[in-house]
């Protein structure tokens, strides 16, 4: 997989980007992770709700967890027809474990370990640390990239209100 020319910093010092980052209103690439136990999920299995993909360099570091907690209370308000995902490097079995200390349980936290399918596919794997840059992407119900944040430095936030609204024009 060739790198992109996308880099993110993470406390100042660049890392390097592989994959190639989908485009909005384009087809979202199908990708299979791992859900916590263990089972295969794939994106196309979601097909006919809206997704709300959120990735991240783990759910052990303070931002990571801040964000997906953040994203946990916004599903609630969301409806039955948006799916709220975290993916990360995490191994399934840590984030089950993260899920059930943190409270989380409007987000389907899922493992891109095994293949980093998702990371390459949508341009947010780290080549430095083989670790999930933090990004946001929004998918609508047919399949279709509606919205893309991929957050310049991995310790900043995404845009919480920008992602959410993406959700509710669709």
């Amino acid at each position: 997989m060739e790198d992109t020319k996308v880099t993110v910093t993470f406390e100042g010092n660049p890392l390097t980007l592989t994959g190639e980052t989908p485009k909005l209103g384009e087809p979202a690439p199908d990708f299979e992770v791992l859900g916590n136990d263990l089972s295969a999920v794939k994106l196309s299995g979601l097909r006919g709700k809206t997704c709300v993909i959120c990735s991240v360099p783990s759910l052990d570091t303070p931002v990571c967890d801040t964000e997906v907690r953040k994203f946990n209370e916004s599903a609630t308000s969301l409806g039955d027809d948006v799916a709220v995902l975290a993916i990360s490097m995490d191994l399934p079995f840590a984030q089950g474990r993260w899920c059930g200390a943190a409270g989380v349980n409007n987000v389907q936290t899922l493992s891109d370990h095994r293949d980093a399918e998702f990371g390459n596919g949508y341009g947010v794997l780290i080549q430095e640390l083989r670790l999930l840059a933090r990004a946001v992407f929004v998918v609508d119900k047919d399949g279709v990239i509606r919205y893309i944040e991929v957050v310049d430095e991995l310790t900043n936030e995404p845009d919480y209100e920008a992602a959410l609204e993406a959700v509710r024009e669709l």
